[in-house]
């Protein structure tokens, strides 16, 4: 990053791109459910027969084209961020973003220690951040 601005750009966009991508994640949990089910003796048309399930369900096609919009901002943001940013602003802000979805969702996620684990995250990726700006 060259400047401040575009790096805080990068910051921004990558923030973006974990929330495309926690979003989603427990939404393509839940409607992806029910996919072990599928059976067949030749892995091709078992390898097929998933895909249906999965592609014909029209909400978990709906959470993976958003979660794929998600690695295109990803992939394009990679040209103008640090790369020694990107890991962990991506990758704890998914965590924290996937987990806080999951609660809306109904989904158990844990205690106080898990809320603890997401300040101490939020903490980290911030110091990280001002130290690169």
């Amino acid at each position: 990053m060259e400047d401040n601005d575009g790096g805080s750009l990068a910051a921004l966009w990558l923030v973006v791109v974990a929330i495309l991508w926690g979003g989603t994640n427990p939404f393509l949990k839940r409607e992806g459910a029910g996919i072990e089910s599928v059976k067949h003796k030749n892995a091709v048309v078992q390898f097929l027969f998933e895909m249906k399930h999965l592609f014909l369900n029209w909400k978990y096609l709906l959470a993976f084209l958003i979660n794929q919009s998600g690695s295109v901002v990803y992939y394009l943001t990679l040209a103008s961020a640090d790369l020694s940013m990107v890991a962990p602003i991506t990758n704890s802000l998914t965590f924290i973003v996937t987990t806080l979805t999951g609660k809306i969702l109904g989904e158990r996620i844990g205690g106080t220690e898990t809320y603890i684990g997401m300040g101490l995250v939020i903490s980290g990726v911030t110091i990280c951040l001002m130290d690169k700006t």
